[in-house]
């Protein structure tokens, strides 16, 4: 395919993606559960944390966070006291465990406390072409408070040339406008134009078989040649397209 063909080949497959039918078996489908902006952006930033792994256990357990936050976050965020935080024990999703949940919900606090919230710190450490650096600055506040090493594991960071693919899927969530109603677009202070592709093993494997990523590894710097790629085929909207490497990679592998 020349380039005019390939764009129109990912435009297609897009729109064949991007549509209400992808949510229910989505972690974004978690967000939607949800009214509120804090609510929405609060469930969404932890159902993508553990969004790896095997797609009904991630739902079940983001599920299971929801409830044991009473399925108000953004109110348990702001109210819970050391002890309500007992009811978290036994909880693990792969190698996040409860020790690793419970920080999370301390620093989210302290972000919704002290910070204005996440929306905020994105808003203020955006550069004038993308989110990586502000990717780098919420890891340095969200472990601001005492904690075990072992918990940053869970917060990637592309400056150590992390795909930081789960933060990347968040933000595309929280910022990119759009009309099939799957991305939220609640974050008005930055633009869809500055997200990155969330770059996972299967959105990386369709990249390098439609000649987009050379890169063999699903690091930064693939982040960043994939981006260059997807922002010459719609700079305004470039991580559209990882309906369309996200579907082929899962639904349509065998037959690409």
């Amino acid at each position: 395919m020349n380039k005019a063909q390939l764009k129109e080949f990912l435009d297609f497959k897009t729109a064949q993606y991007n549509t209400s039918a992808f949510i229910a078996d989505d972690p974004v489908s978690i967000p939607h559960l949800f009214q509120k902006k804090e609510d929405i952006e609060i469930s969404g930033f932890l159902a993508a944390t553990i969004a790896w792994g095997n797609r009904k256990s991630i739902l079940k357990n983001a599920n299971q966070m929801m409830a044991l936050m009473d399925h108000s976050p953004h109110d348990f965020i702001l109210n819970h006291s050391e002890k309500d935080l007992d009811k978290f024990e036994g909880f693990v999703h792969r190698t996040f465990n409860a020790d690793d949940l419970r920080y999370f919900l301390k620093a989210l606090q302290n972000i919704y406390l002290h910070h204005e919230g996440l929306e905020s710190i994105f808003t203020k450490y955006q550069t004038e072409s993308h989110l990586q650096q502000a990717i780098h600055e919420l890891k340095n506040i969200f472990f601001a408070l005492p904690h075990q090493p072992r918990t940053e594991k869970h917060v990637s960071d592309p400056l150590k040339n992390s795909a930081a693919k789960r933060i990347n899927m968040f933000l595309r969530w929280m910022v990119r406008k759009d009309d099939q109603g799957v991305d939220f677009g609640i974050w008005n202070r930055i633009s869809a134009a500055k997200l990155s592709c969330p770059l996972d093993v299967h959105s990386g494997n369709i990249a390098r078989k439609l000649g987009i990523l050379h890169r063999k590894a699903n690091d930064a710097k693939a982040v960043t040649e994939l981006d260059a790629k997807l922002r010459k085929m719609d700079p305004l909207d470039p991580v559209k397209y990882d309906f369309a490497l996200f579907g082929l990679g899962v639904y349509e592998k065998d037959q690409f």
